[in-house]
């Protein structure tokens, strides 16, 4: 169901001139890069407070697979 969605959404694009499917192109990679953009923002909001309440690791990656062994 969702690729005959995605097929039809092709299809329409695909029936309009060139100069709007680059728009619609231009436009759609806008939006990713936005979504993309704010993602890694929230990732690392969440990595400060992580080290702001020091809820982090240091160490050398040896260290690392021990700690996630004894879980």
């Amino acid at each position: 169901m969702y690729n005959a969605d995605i097929n039809e959404i092709l299809q329409t694009i695909s029936s309009l001139p060139t100069e709007d499917q680059y728009f619609i192109a231009d436009t759609l990679s806008k939006r990713l890069h936005d979504i993309r953009r704010t993602q890694i923002a929230a990732r690392g909001a969440e990595a400060e407070k992580n080290y702001q309440t020091g809820n982090v690791m240091s160490g050398a990656v040896a260290d690392l697979m021990r700690a996630t062994d004894d879980d």
